[in-house]
């Protein structure tokens, strides 16, 4: 989880990811911001994430990309 957040803070640093869980849908992360991420999240958990992932629900929050990485990596 600390990878993934440092991850996270290199892309934004002016947000709170341990606390907000409405990335997507509030407007923090765009478009440009997730390509940029899934391609980080690939490299640097060794995971294939599909466009089926790319939903808001698993991007709306580091838990929930958490969970996702860490699916992704036991399937």
């Amino acid at each position: 989880m600390e990878k993934l957040l440092s991850i996270l803070e290199d892309l934004n640093s002016d947000i709170d990811y341990e606390t907000e869980t409405k990335l997507i849908d509030n407007g923090l992360l765009d478009s440009m911001s997730i390509l940029s991420l899934v391609s980080d999240l690939e490299d640097a958990f060794d995971v294939e994430i599909t466009p089926v992932e790319l939903v808001p629900d698993n991007f709306n929050s580091a838990r929930a990309m958490w969970q996702m990485v860490q699916r992704l990596q036991e399937a």
